[in-house]
C-alpha cells in the first residue's frame, strides 16, 4: 500500500520508521518548512532514505485549497494518507483523494477533548482515564468515525510530558501502525462518534493559562500540571509574571516550615520551603510546586525563590576559560542559526528545543566527566554566561548542596524512637513514586502495618568514589546499629539480638572489608611470544561495569544489600537496588545514611516494589550492564532469560539450596547436636544455606534425635511473653506453600509464625527431602555405618549446590567428603561460619558468581596488547609505561 505521511515532529518520525519496517511504501512526506535553518525530524529521516519530502508553508489561502500544492500532492499517487501529528489545515481535496481516505492520530478518547490541546484538557479536567484515538478524517473538527482507541490510567501527578512519554507517544506509534495494518487487511472499522460526552476546548496559550486561585488545591494542581510545560500556568507574583512547573498534591498532615510568599488572589500566603513552593487552595489543602520561571526565561528551583540572584559571579581560571570556549563551540554547533554566541545568548530564545538540552548535557559529560548535569540545570541557566558559571561551580564542587530531606515514619519501640524513611531514593533524594503509588508493609511479629512505601522505576548517574566514603558509611551504620537492628526486626521478623550481631554487624564488616579493595583492583602483566622479535606485551586492567542492578531477598535485607552493594561501590560502579517488596525499610534507612556519609547523588538508588514491576524493568533495562540477584531458582531463571534478551548483561545468581549435613558416628556429639540445630534453625530457618537435610549415621541416629528433642523441651520452658516477639523459637512463614496463621496463646495473638518441626525417617523420594524448606524444619535421614560413598551419592542427589557440611573427628574422612560434596561451601565440624573475606556462592541450580571475598568486585577485564621496548630499556624509560587513566564506560 502506498502511503503519504502528512505531519511533523519526533512522533511523525517514529510512525514513518515503523511503517517502513512493516514494508509499506512511503511515496511522499509532507511536513512543515525548516525553522531557523533546521529541518523537522520527520523531514530529516525521510530525506536520509531518499523519500520525496514536501515542505509547504500552507495548503490553502482564505479557506481555498492552493491548486499547485494539491497537484503536487496528487502526483505521488498515494492510496492512504496518514496524519500522525499535523499542525496544518489540510484541505478536503487532499483528505478525500486517496483510495482508502485519511486517518488521523488524536491524543484523547474521542469524542472527549476535541481540539488541539487535548492532552492539556485531559489533565485540567482531572480525568482518571486518558488515551488516544485513530479516526477517519472528515470535514469536521476531530469528528470522524473511530478506527481504533487505546486508554490508560492518568496518574494523580501526571503532566503533559509524563503521560505523553509513558503512553501517548510509544503506544500511539504502535496504534497508528496497527490502524494502517487493519486498513491493509480490510478489517478497519468505522464507528460513528457518539454525541454524548463530546467536548471541545480551546487551544491552550500563555494568555489563557493564568491561574485562578479561587479553586480547590486539586483543581489548582490539575491546572498547573495540565499546562506543564507548554504553555505554562502563570500568576502575578511580586509584580512579575511567574510560571509554575512540577506540581504535586501534598498530604494534609504536612507541616510547612519556610518563608511566606504573598500571591495576589490566593486564599492564603504560599510558603517557600526546602522542598519547593507550597500553595493552598480555597479548601485549605496544599500542593507543592518544584520549579518557577520568570518573564526573562530564567528558571529556578522554587525552594531558591528568595535566594535567586544572590550568588556573585566566579572568576574563571585559564583552564576554566578553555572549558568555556569549548562549550561556546558546542553552543554554536547546536544553535547554528546564531552567528555568534555571546555571554547573553539565550539557549531557548535562540531556537533550542528539548532534544538540544539532552545533547548539551551529553556534550558537557564528554568534556568534563565530573560535571554531572541534569536537564533542569540547562533550563535554570539558559544564558551562556549563567550556564558556564553553573558548570564551573559544579566542577569546583561549589554548587549549593541541598540538605537531605527525609519524610520519616517514627515509632517508639525497643526503648528507642526509630525513624524510618518510606519513599524511593533516586539520584540522592527521597521522592514519591510517579502518581503517588504506595503499598503497605506488614510487621510479621504482630500483623500491624509498619508503613506505606512507594513503588516505581529509575534514574542513574555514574560517579567514582573512594575508600574514605566506604569507611565513613561503615562508621555511620555502626552509630545507628541499634536503630537498624530494630527496623530489621520489625521489617523481617528477625530476632533482635541476631539482627544486631549478624544482619547489621556483618553489614558493617562488609563495607570496611571492601573499603580496603578500592585502590587494589588491578590487572596483570602477561608475557607473550607469538611474534618475533619478542617485544610484545599484554597487560590486563579492570574497569567499572557501570550501572549495576541488585535484587535482594527478605531474609537478610540489610546484609544482602551490603554484600552486593559494597563490592559494586569498591569497583567504581553505580547501583540501582530493589529490596524485597515486604522488607524495604532497612534499605531506605541505608540510603539515608549513605547520603549523610557524602555519597554522590545517583550512585546508590533504592526502588521498592514488586519483582514483576521493578525487578522486571531492571532486568530489561538496556543501560544496566550487570544484575546480581539472590532469591528463588525459578525467578533466577526468568531474570537470566530477560538479561540475555535485553542486552546480554552480566548476571550473578545466588538461588535456592537444599544443603546436606552429614554427621558421622565419630563426631563430637555435643557440638554436632548444637551446630546441627543451628544449621537448621538459625535465623528461624530463613537461611539460604540452612541444612535442608541431615544425614545421621544409623548407630547414633536415635541418640541424636533424643538430644535434639530434649533441647527443644528445655527451650520451651525458658520462653516468656516478653521474649516472644523477638524470639528465635517461632518464625514468620516464608513461602506461600505454608498457610499463614496467627498463633494465639494465653499471651494473646502474636503474629505470623511457623512452629519448629522435626521430621525423622525421611526417605529420599519424599517431597520434603527434595524441596527447599526455608523455615524452621529439621529433616533427618539415616545412613548405614561405613557407607560413605552411598551417603555422598544421596547428599549430591539434588538440583542445588549452595552449601554442605560434615561432622567427624577423622580428618581424612572430612577432606574426602568435602572434596566429593557438590557445593560452593563445605563446613567441617561447624556451620553458618561465613566471613566477608571468604567467597560465597553455589553450584548447579543454586546459581553462579560469588559474593564476598577478593574476586567479587564488579569489573570488566580489558586486555591490552602492545609493542614494547626490551626489558632493560624499559627500566631506563619508565615514562613510556605510565598507567593509563581508565574512564567509566557507561553511565
Amino acid at each position: 500500500m502506498k502511503i503519504a505521511l502528512i505531519g511533523q515532529s519526533l512522533f511523525g518520525q517514529e510512525v514513518y520508521k515503523e511503517l517502513r519496517k512493516e514494508g509499506y511504501t512511503i511515496v511522499g512526506v509532507f511536513t512543515i518548512p525548516d525553522k531557523d535553518g533546521r529541518a523537522d525530524p520527520l523531514a530529516t529521516e525521510a530525506e536520509k532514505d531518499g523519500v520525496a519530502v514536501f515542505k509547504f508553508p500552507r495548503w490553502r489561502v482564505k479557506g481555498q485549497a492552493i491548486p499547485e500544492v494539491v497537484a503536487q500532492y496528487k502526483a505521488i499517487g498515494a492510496e492512504l494518507n496518514v496524519l500522525p501529528f499535523c499542525s496544518q489545515f489540510i484541505p478536503m481535496e487532499v483528505i478525500d483523494h486517496p483510495k482508502h481516505g485519511s486517518i488521523i492520530y488524536h491524543p484523547s478518547l474521542l469524542p472527549r477533548h476535541r481540539g488541539a490541546s487535548a492532552i492539556n484538557w485531559t489533565l485540567i479536567h482531572g480525568d482518571k482515564k486518558g488515551g488516544f484515538t485513530v479516526f477517519w478524517a472528515d470535514d469536521g473538527l476531530d469528528t470522524g468515525p473511530i478506527l481504533l482507541q487505546r486508554d490508560c490510567d492518568v496518574e494523580p501527578n501526571d503532566t503533559v510530558n509524563t503521560i505523553y512519554k509513558r503512553f501517548l507517544f510509544p503506544e500511539g506509534v504502535k496504534g497508528t501502525v496497527e490502524a494502517v495494518r487493519l486498513i491493509a487487511e480490510g478489517k478497519a472499522p468505522r464507528i460513528s462518534q457518539p454525541e454524548e460526552g463530546a467536548t471541545y476546548e480551546c487551544i491552550q496559550k500563555k494568555d489563557n493559562a493564568k491561574i485562578d486561585w479561587n479553586q480547590s488545591a486539586e483543581a489548582l494542581h490539575n491546572w498547573i500540571r495540565g499546562n506543564d510545560k507548554v504553555p505554562g500556568a502563570w500568576a502575578e507574583v511580586e509584580g512579575q509574571k511567574v510560571t509554575f512547573y512540577g506540581s504535586t498534591l501534598v498530604d494534609n498532615g504536612s507541616i510547612a516550615i519556610g518563608q511566606p510568599l504573598q500571591i495576589p488572589g490566593a486564599s492564603r500566603a504560599a510558603t517557600v520551603t526546602r522542598a519547593g513552593l507550597l500553595l493552598y487552595g480555597n479548601d485549605s489543602k496544599a500542593l507543592l510546586v518544584k520549579n518557577l520561571q520568570f518573564e526573562d526565561g530564567k528558571m529556578i528551583a522554587a525552594a531558591q525563590y528568595f535566594a535567586s540572584g544572590s550568588s556573585a559571579a566566579v572568576e574563571l581560571t585559564e583552564e576554566e576559560k578553555s572549558f568555556a570556549e569549548q562549550m561556546r563551540t558546542v553552543w554554536q554547533s547546536i544553535l547554528n542559526n546564531v552567528s555568534q554566541i555571546e555571554d547573553s545568548t539565550d539557549f531557548f530564545k535562540s531556537g533550542a528545543a528539548s532534544m538540544d538540552v539532552v545533547r548539551l548535557v551529553e556534550e558537557v559529560k564528554l568534556r568534563a566527566s565530573n560535571c554531572q548535569l541534569q536537564n533542569e540545570d540547562v533550563y535554570m541557566n539558559c544564558t551562556f554566561q549563567d550556564f558556564i558559571q553553573m558548570c564551573v561551580r559544579k566542577l569546583r564542587g561549589e554548587d549549593d548542596e541541598e540538605e537531605l530531606l527525609v519524610d520519616y515514619v517514627e515509632k517508639n519501640i525497643n526503648n528507642m524512637s526509630v525513624k524510618m524513611p518510606h519513599q524511593l531514593f533516586i539520584n540522592g533524594e527521597f521522592v514519591d513514586a510517579e502518581g503517588g503509588k504506595t503499598y503497605k508493609t506488614i510487621n510479621p511479629t504482630d500483623g500491624t502495618v509498619r508503613t506505606t512505601t512507594p513503588t516505581e522505576s529509575n534514574k542513574i548517574n555514574t560517579i567514582l568514589y573512594n575508600t574514605e566514603f566506604c569507611l565513613e558509611l561503615a562508621d555511620l551504620m555502626e552509630q545507628h546499629q541499634e536503630e537498624l537492628a530494630t527496623i530489621e526486626a520489625m521489617d523481617s521478623g528477625a530476632v533482635y539480638t541476631l539482627a544486631l550481631k549478624t544482619h547489621v554487624g556483618m553489614s558493617i564488616q562488609t563495607f570496611r572489608y571492601f573499603a580496603g579493595w578500592c585502590d587494589k583492583i588491578q590487572g596483570s602483566t602477561i608475557p607473550i611470544n607469538q611474534a618475533r622479535p619478542n617485544r610484545n606485551l599484554t597487560f590486563t586492567k579492570k574497569e567499572p561495569i557501570g550501572v549495576c542492578a541488585i535484587v535482594i531477598p527478605w531474609n537478610y535485607p540489610l546484609m544482602m544489600l551490603a554484600w552486593k552493594t559494597a563490592a559494586c561501590l569498591a569497583a567504581g560502579n553505580t547501583v540501582v537496588l530493589k529490596p524485597a517488596q515486604v522488607t524495604p525499610l532497612t534499605a531506605l534507612k541505608f540510603a539515608e545514611l549513605a547520603a549523610r556519609a557524602g555519597l554522590p547523588k545517583g550512585v546508590v538508588n533504592i526502588l521498592p516494589g514488586s519483582g514483576a514491576l521493578v525487578g522486571q524493568r531492571l532486568s530489561d533495562h538496556p543501560d544496566i550492564h550487570k544484575l546480581a540477584f539472590t532469591g528463588s531458582t525459578e525467578i533466577g531463571k526468568h531474570i537470566m532469560k530477560s538479561c540475555a534478551v535485553s542486552n546480554v548483561k552480566k548476571v550473578s545468581l545466588e538461588l535456592g539450596g537444599k544443603s546436606p549435613l552429614i554427621i558421622f558416628s565419630d563426631c563430637d556429639m555435643d557440638k554436632a547436636v548444637r551446630m546441627g540445630m543451628s544449621s537448621v534453625f538459625f535465623n528461624k530457618g530463613e537461611n539460604c544455606i540452612a541444612a535442608g537435610r541431615l544425614f545421621v549415621e544409623d548407630n547414633i541416629h536415635d541418640h541424636f534425635v533424643k538430644r535434639v528433642v530434649c533441647l527443644f523441651i528445655l527451650d520451651l520452658f525458658q520462653i516468656g511473653p516478653s521474649e516472644l516477639t523477638f524470639s528465635q523459637r517461632r518464625s514468620r512463614i516464608p513461602r506461600a506453600r505454608f498457610t499463614p496463621i496467627a498463633i494465639s496463646s494465653h499471651w494473646g495473638t502474636i503474629g505470623f509464625f511457623f512452629e519448629p518441626t522435626v521430621f525423622t525417617d525421611v526417605q529420599d523420594h519424599m517431597y520434603i527431602a527434595v524441596e527447599e524448606s526455608f523455615g524452621p524444619i529439621m529433616i533427618l535421614s539415616k545412613f548405614k555405618s561405613g557407607e560413605v560413598d552411598n551417603v555422598l551419592r544421596r547428599a549430591n542427589a539434588t538440583e542445588f549446590g549452595l552449601a554442605s557440611g560434615v561432622f567427624t573427628r577423622d580428618i581424612s574422612k572430612a577432606l574426602y567428603v568435602s572434596e566429593k560434596l557438590n557445593a560452593g561451601t563445605v563446613f567441617v565440624n561447624t556451620y553458618n561460619k561465613t566471613d566477608v573475606a571468604s567467597p560465597f556462592g553455589g553450584f548447579k541450580q543454586s546459581g553462579f558468581g560469588k559474593d564476598l571475598g577478593k574476586k567479587t568486585c564488579c569489573c570488566y577485564y580489558v586486555a591490552v596488547v602492545l609493542y614494547s621496548c626490551p626489558v632493560k630499556e624499559m627500566a631506563l624509560h619508565k615514562d613510556t609505561f605510565r598507567p593509563l587513566r581508565v574512564e567509566q564506560a557507561t553511565s
